[in-house]
């Protein structure tokens, strides 16, 4: 306290000086104290190494200091409290840190601008992880209070008397400064994608989101995806151009005498882990995968490459809805395959037995052309808990689907598209709940891992019969079906995937061709039933080939023979150019690359301005009022 009255009695040139001094230092400690999260977070890095690499890179520094510096003198500008200053700054910068360290530990994906709209997904989703206790826990407490305190007790605040107009105005054009400071930096340095990828470190696998984010620091890495926020807008767009491009693929129609009705349904966390190493070799995991296998044989079949690992499950779900390789929130209604579907004379339904706030599919649903969709709240929760949905839902799933097209199939043909639930990580790493596939005698993983890897296959195995189940009740019905079945993303793996690595005895190598697969490949496979095969004069067998989800529509529209809408037909011309279009900015010529040759380049910008201008500015006009999916039976 004797101290505190004599910060009171400094010079006023001393004391600003002071000030200047502490609030800057104040600043960047909670800058170097987020690096550290940063550092600490991916555990395929070394991360004092890591931390190490960052002190010794001015740019580094710079770049996610200077954000944390001028966030805590705008606050103290805005409050005239030190305290106040550091402690929203510190909650604010440490909190985000914080989060993004254990989005990655727990589910490889880092934290971004864009996840801020989820909050309450995220906290629903995070009750079910397994948060380890570290470090980082307590330096979290135990630095906000050091902080709160060295402010309280040496930046104390200016006396009553120093409070004239001038100060008041000095605050203003100080926090006005600081604002316009932080407006100016995030075009001419956060957002600016060039910038960002020529900030490079030596040992990162830039192939790797994870290793790729924490590399560039966690403040600067989070403020460089607010353009993922924001529309990009494709090189060289323009409105009148993409318009003019797609009049000339008008939309072809279905011919009534080859109408035939489509049932899709993602599976959640669905993978194929006999493809990969370790698990390969163990004949019990492989067991659980031949029924698949089989129908895969009766089917045109590939992998998904998807954007996702784990997570961001409509990534994938919208995709493969829309044909779009990126997209927004879908704020309106937005041309879809499924608007094209309902101006076709199809009736578009689907389910999915999780809760309807969920991504908020219950709005997005309509927008994308849906006229019902059953949800927990309107449906499911009369059949099953989401609670247990999580863990025993795809035979009530296909039971549903099944009941609701033979229903409506009477009406005519119809679109229908469903979102299991089942396999929903995380996986019980306690004890193996129910039959036992892995031990680790026979996989060389800990105990643990088995019990993730048993509790998994469990229900993949159940999944499968479930699916069986659905072809064998197609393969009855007189109308003609195909069905559409893949999966979203890779399950989740233990925190820092831990799990997939003891499997297969090493890391996922994302730079090579075979690694990227390992990481973002999931089954899909085109099925028909008899009459299906009949009216469309087609096997439906075969190699369909290894793509992006945005054209998986587009292998069912050529399985089918259908020419489709005309987006479609420009889509097919970019999968001719390259199957891949990942969210990295990665392509497939011959294995993975970046770069594409000028003429192919330039037909694939055309399809991305085409694409641009269908979700934003081209809308389908409603067939009909919308009021809201109707209440269905479990109301």
């Amino acid at each position: 306290m004797r101290k505190r009255m004599q910060m009171l009695r400094l010079p006023p040139e001393a004391r600003a000086v002071w000030m200047t001094f502490a609030l800057t230092a104040l600043g960047c400690c909670i800058g170097l104290l987020s690096l550290m999260y940063s550092a600490a977070a991916c555990l395929s890095l070394d991360g004092w190494a890591l931390f190490g690499a960052y002190l010794s890179s001015p740019l580094h520094l710079l770049l996610n200091l200077l954000p944390v510096v001028l966030l805590i003198w705008l606050f103290y500008f805005l409050t005239g409290r030190s305290w106040a200053a550091f402690g929203v700054t510190y909650l604010l910068v440490i909190g985000l840190s914080v989060a993004n360290y254990y989005k990655i530990r727990l589910r490889a994906d880092p934290l971004l601008a864009s996840d801020l709209l989820l909050t309450a997904e995220a906290g629903n989703m995070v009750q079910g992880y397994t948060l380890d206790v570290t470090w980082v826990t307590w330096a979290v407490p135990g630095c906000l209070l050091i902080g709160l305190l060295f402010t309280w007790i040496l930046m104390p605040a200016r006396p009553d008397r120093a409070r004239t107009r001038r100060i008041w105005r000095e605050r203003v054009l100080g926090a006005a400064s600081c604002f316009a400071l932080f407006l100016v930096s995030i075009p001419a340095m956060y957002t600016n994608t060039r910038f960002y990828y020529d900030l490079n470190l030596e040992g990162i696998n830039y192939w790797s989101d994870v290793e790729s984010f924490v590399s560039r620091g966690g403040v600067y890495s989070f403020l460089h995806s607010v353009r993922g926020m924001l529309p990009v807008v494709p090189e060289g767009y323009s409105a009148k151009e993409a318009a003019a491009l797609l009049e000339q693929y008008p939309d072809a129609d279905i011919p009534e005498e080859k109408k035939v009705s489509v049932v899709g349904i993602m599976l959640e966390a669905f993978c194929d882990l006999s493809d990969l190493p370790g698990a390969s070799a163990l004949e019990a995991v492989v067991d659980v995968y031949e029924p698949w296998h089989e129908l895969e044989r009766r089917a045109v079949s590939g992998d998904l490459l998807t954007n996702i690992f784990a997570g961001g499950t409509v990534d994938t779900e919208w995709g493969v809805l829309t044909g779009y390789s990126t997209h927004s929130q879908f704020r309106g209604p937005v041309d879809s395959y499924v608007w094209y579907f309902r101006s076709q004379g199809y009736q578009t339904f689907g389910g999915h037995p999780g809760h309807d706030w969920f991504y908020n599919r219950n709005n997005i649903n309509q927008r994308l052309g849906f006229q019902e969709y059953w949800f927990s709240e309107n449906h499911y929760s009369a059949l099953v808990a989401v609670e247990s949905a999580i863990y025993r839902s795809d035979r009530v799933l296909v039971a549903e689907i099944l009941s609701q097209l033979r229903e409506r199939v009477r009406d005519g043909p119809c679109f229908s598209f469903s979102v299991s639930l089942q396999n929903h990580g995380p996986y019980e790493t306690e004890e193996t709940i129910y039959e036992t596939y892995l031990t680790p005698r026979d996989s060389g993983c800990s105990q643990a891992n088995c019990n993730i890897w048993n509790n998994y296959l469990s229900g993949v195995s159940e999944t499968i019969q479930a699916m069986l189940e659905l072809t064998q009740g197609l393969e009855e019905m007189e109308e003609p079906v195909v069905l559409v079945l893949f999966g979203d993303h890779k399950p989740w793996g233990g925190n820092g995937n831990l799990a997939y690595l003891d499997l297969m005895g090493g890391d996922f190598d994302l730079s090579d061709g075979q690694g990227f697969y390992r990481y973002y490949a999931t089954p899909y496979l085109i099925w028909a039933n008899p009459a299906a095969k009949a009216v469309l004069g087609r096997t439906f067998t075969g190699d369909g080939g290894d793509f992006s989800p945005c054209f998986l529509m587009e292998e069912v529209f050529s399985q089918c023979g259908w020419t489709g809408p005309g987006f479609m037909q420009l889509s097919r011309q970019a999968r001719q150019v390259t199957p891949l279009l990942h969210a990295q900015g990665l392509y497939w010529r011959d294995g993975l690359t970046d770069v594409l040759p000028d003429e192919d380049a330039e037909r694939l910008r055309e399809f991305l301005c085409a694409q641009f201008y269908r979700e934003r500015a081209a809308t389908p006009e409603p067939l009909e009022e919308e009021t809201g999916f109707p209440a269905g039976s479990g109301e």
